[in-house]
């Protein structure tokens, strides 16, 4: 069980990582103004929806937060990672 918990939570610290790399990465595209930062604006509230909706789904059906975490830090390229991939 402490193996279980000690997994989660590094995962979900590794997520925090990801996505504040990709948070600042965007905030510097945001902030150097210009056709790109409305766009980058509302492409990124548009996938925080998205993420709010799919991570809530998840768990009002039975999920657990382990599911979600695995959701963005999967095997495959996790969204975050494709998203940093992008920036």
């Amino acid at each position: 069980m402490f193996k279980n918990w000690m997994k989660l939570t590094s995962d979900a610290v590794l997520l925090g990582f990801e996505a504040q790399q990709v948070i600042g990465q965007r905030l510097m595209r945001i902030a150097a103004g210009g056709k790109g930062a409305r766009f980058e604006t509302e492409r990124m509230v548009t996938e925080k929806i998205v993420a709010l909706g799919e991570a809530a789904g998840t768990l009002a059906t039975g999920g657990s937060a382990d599911k979600v975490i695995r959701r963005y830090r999967g095997e495959q390229p996790s969204p975050v990672a494709a998203q940093a991939m992008m920036l």
